[in-house]
């Protein structure tokens, strides 16, 4: 593949970014679904005008992998305050672990015996599709919080169980799929040893990154050369962890933003001042990107074809995630800081699915027979989120607003 093709195709997604952005601006509606209808419009389109944008669902791994995820999740992870995240650790970590089993668990359950095809769409496909169903986005439920004045703990505690369930099933993810592709041995000892060691040799290997990265930073100490590091040791710590050390690069992106955070003090060191606006519209740029590869991606078979696949997953995220819910807040219970009844239905009917989800449905091997029935089915629900959920969560939120 030519150079010139490469920025011919980069250009157009960005172009397609804005063009989303526009519509986002003129017709009030969230930045997701506004790129989102201008990549389905696109994908309609511009074939009509014979051109090939070469934009494949079978050549997009590495440009997610490799770049947009690790900026995604280090944008995350910055803009936790530590003492929020400190406070409201124990159920996070609680959603981010049993949460997302449970989750997993129940959405595959639903799926595999609601379609119904062991043959076509095996238990490994259902545990897949579950275990991607298992991510949230906060963005969309956070943006309303934070306009409605909702209680702190409630938004941190929806940023924090993204950040870290995102983690978490992304390690999953890489699992399933190794053994699916036959990767990796599916005895119980060599699967508890895989996740563990790239999971936490990830972490260990991100905070090594993220005091290299602070040390560097403090010591060419500008506002420049502050950005340069930090976006070098986001993309440079998931390529070291996957192609080097075999670790979960996620978990190495999450360990080097959390390190390089709790180093790097802004009231202290003026030249870090403005690192969040950086971070900001990288963050706004890729996400904006990844709903715009989703409509290209996304053709009018997914739906004519797939149609009881995506109603049976939509059904089973609801009811995996409603079970999954009222389980953690009786298991919260004891913690200091619990997960309060009243928020149950935000985090139920809030809880929407975004760039995590396409990311990782984008890099699904078209070796298997199953990938795009996998694929329909997160599109579907994706859409559900923004068209239905995301919508009519307001009043919800309303609610609880009114109840403080």
């Amino acid at each position: 593949m030519g150079v010139e093709l490469v920025v011919g195709q980069i250009l157009l997604v960005v172009a397609m970014a804005l063009c989303g952005l526009i519509l986002n601006r003129l017709l009030k509606i969230d930045n997701s679904l506004g790129c989102l209808l201008v990549g389905v419009a696109a994908g309609w389109l511009v074939p009509q005008w014979g051109i090939d944008t070469g934009i494949r669902a079978n050549n997009l791994q590495d440009l997610v992998f490799y770049l947009l995820l690790p900026i995604l999740i280090f944008e995350a992870v910055w803009h936790i305050e530590p003492g929020d995240l400190k406070r409201w650790l124990k159920p996070i970590l609680l959603l981010a672990s049993v949460g997302v089993v449970l989750s997993t668990l129940f959405s595959a359950v639903l799926i595999y015996y609601g379609i119904n095809h062991p043959s076509g769409f095996p238990w490994i496909a259902a545990l897949i599709c579950g275990v991607v169903l298992a991510t949230t986005d906060p963005v969309i439920t956070t943006a309303k919080l934070e306009q409605h004045k909702a209680p702190k703990g409630l938004i941190t505690l929806i940023k924090g169980e993204s950040l870290f369930s995102d983690a978490t099933t992304i390690v999953l993810f890489s699992l399933l799929i190794a053994i699916a592709t036959h990767s990796a041995s599916s005895s119980n000892l060599s699967i508890s040893t895989f996740f563990i060691s790239v999971f936490m040799g990830g972490l260990i290997l991100g905070g090594i990154m993220g005091l290299i990265a602070a040390i560097l930073t403090l010591l060419l100490a500008s506002h420049s050369t502050t950005r340069i590091v930090l976006l070098f040791a986001a993309v440079g710590s998931f390529y070291l962890a996957k192609n080097i050390f075999e670790v979960s690069g996620i978990m190495a992106v999450m360990g080097t933003a959390i390190v390089a955070r709790m180093c790097l003090n802004e009231k202290e060191h003026s030249f870090l001042l403005g690192a969040d606006g950086n971070w900001h519209w990288l963050a706004l740029l890729f996400s904006s990107i990844l709903f715009v590869l989703m409509g290209l991606v996304i053709t009018p078979d997914m739906f004519s074809h797939q149609w009881l696949a995506i109603l049976i997953g939509i059904g089973a995220a609801i009811l995996s995630r409603s079970a999954t819910i009222f389980i953690c807040t009786i298991a919260s219970i004891p913690f200091s800081h619990s997960i309060q009844k009243n928020w149950k239905g935000v985090l139920i009917w809030g809880d929407i699915r975004g760039v995590v989800a396409i990311a990782l449905v984008l890099t699904l091997p078209t070796s298997l027979s199953y990938w795009w029935t996998i694929q329909s089915i997160v599109f579907g629900v994706v859409l559900f989120n923004l068209l239905i959920q995301a919508p009519t969560s307001r009043w919800l939120i309303r609610k609880i607003t009114a109840d403080e």
